[in-house]
């Protein structure tokens, strides 16, 4: 997609520090992260959103993911890990590519969730429940 800058990014056309890249999938370090050792983690194929994604991309973007988790956990010790992945403006996307973040945590890093945990109403996730069922279902 010519106007997508992680497509600009896996053609050279924009600065980036790739860390790994393979026939599928590329990992860059982020330019706003969150801790040091952010990265992130693309498909080659550009596809705005899991929605859109070949399965097959997806599946080569959780092995680069797992390497390359495997990677910071040996080069930065950190105490944790974050893999993140967002779709769509309402979930936080800022960059319309489909992409995972690997994120190295440490104890008091500072940094969280802003979600509390709040029991959920059962009868509503009884209902949701069937109807995720349902759609999968129809979806095989």
């Amino acid at each position: 997609m010519s106007d997508c800058l992680f497509c600009k990014i896996r053609d050279g056309q924009v600065p980036s520090m790739k860390i790994y890249e393979d026939e599928r999938t590329l990992c860059i370090m982020d330019i706003n992260p969150l801790n040091s050792g952010h990265c992130l983690v693309l498909t080659r194929v550009h596809a705005a959103t899991i929605f859109d994604a070949d399965p097959a991309d997806l599946q080569a973007a959780i092995t680069t993911a797992k390497r390359v988790a495997t990677a910071q956990r040996a080069a930065l010790q950190p105490d944790g890990l974050n893999m993140l992945q967002a779709n769509g403006p309402a979930a936080f996307q800022s960059v319309p590519h489909f992409h995972l973040h690997l994120i190295p945590r440490w104890t008091n890093d500072g940094k969280g969730f802003d979600w509390k945990l709040v029991p959920g109403d059962r009868e509503r996730m009884m209902k949701v429940g069937e109807k995720l069922r349902a759609a999968l279902r129809g979806a095989a």
